[in-house]
């Protein structure tokens, strides 16, 4: 029979099927499966060492039937075993594409060229030259009559739209990318969870000086507004990240705190605004106003209506 293919082909091309079948039909999520579920492990294990038994198994096979033929017909299942399979389709295309002459049939195309012994042949162009050659022609006219006839994009334009492109790509990585915030960047958050998370943070960290409501103690009250170093979602961000005033105020949390679990704290601490603690304490630094945020039109004051006089208190006036 003909050598398919050997042992050292086989297991690991079975093997690697199998490995994609089990990522394509198991959900780990962002992670390969055999990280996410660690027992998926030991089942690649078992179908590699079943796949390698399965193997000598037919080996043992293969030797024990031939131990059974006859000298001629052991001798006829070697001479069978060690060919080889032949791509006839695979040769018979290259050389069509090479277009050269084979060495016996070289003398139909040797010239009349001779130079100490050495002889020129007659070889027409390769056809996958030659067709390659053709096909940078048509690419070339296209690209004239595109670019230069009817003025399609130039490289400036190509440069700027892929720029745009690329921008949008990372704003909307940054979306939900949340810990490469920064303080450019961030923003006051809002949903649930992430109040949730800055509520758990703020009460690990930050009630023994600014207490759990918020009114102050060793730190500034957070309910009123004054702020030393500027209220607001980007103030209150790099007060946390960088710390507070040098020598007496807060630490930084920028080795301690994620960029994201920054953003919740300060977004759960600007919710104390307006709330009335039990023990607040008195109000530090300068009143902050938000200069982003929408002015609200004040009314125009209304007329107050003439008052009618009384003729006879004129009267009696004179």
């Amino acid at each position: 029979m003909k050598n398919m293919s050997p042992w050292w082909i086989r297991i690991p091309l079975i093997f690697f099927i199998i490995f994609g079948l089990m990522e394509y039909f198991i959900d780990s999520g962002e992670k390969p499966a055999f990280i996410e579920y660690p027992i998926t492990q030991f089942f690649l294990l078992m179908v590699l060492l079943i796949l390698i038994a399965i193997e000598l198994i037919l080996k043992s096979i293969e030797n024990v039937m031939f131990q059974t033929l006859s000298a001629e017909g052991k001798e006829r299942y070697l001479e069978s075993k060690s060919k080889q399979l032949e791509w006839s389709w695979g040769k018979k295309m290259y050389q069509k594409l090479l277009g050269s002459k084979p060495i016996e049939a070289e003398g139909e195309i040797i010239l009349d060229h001779n130079y100490d012994g050495i002889k020129e042949l007659d070889n027409k162009l390769p056809p996958w030259w030659v067709y390659l050659f053709y096909a940078t022609i048509i690419f070339g006219v296209i690209y004239l009559i595109r670019f230069e006839i009817y003025g399609d994009y130039d490289q400036d334009l190509e440069y700027e739209m892929e720029v745009a492109e690329a921008q949008a790509q990372i704003e909307a990585y940054k979306k939900t990318a949340k810990d490469l915030v920064d303080v450019n960047t961030v923003a006051l958050l809002t949903e649930a969870s992430d109040i949730s998370a800055g509520k758990s943070i703020f009460e690990t960290n930050c009630v023994v000086c600014h207490m759990a409501d918020g009114g102050g103690g060793i730190g500034p009250n957070l309910t009123d507004e004054y702020w030393i170093l500027g209220g607001g979602i980007k103030n209150v961000f790099n007060t946390i990240s960088e710390g507070g005033r040098a020598g007496k105020g807060m630490v930084s949390w920028k080795q301690t705190l994620k960029p994201l679990e920054m953003a919740q704290v300060a977004s759960y601490l600007l919710s104390f605004q307006g709330t009335i603690p039990a023990n607040p304490k008195a109000a530090e630094g300068d009143l902050w106003v938000d200069e982003n945020a929408p002015k609200e039109e004040s009314e125009p004051n209304e007329a107050t209506p003439d008052q009618e006089t009384d003729s006879t208190s004129v009267v009696i006036n004179e």
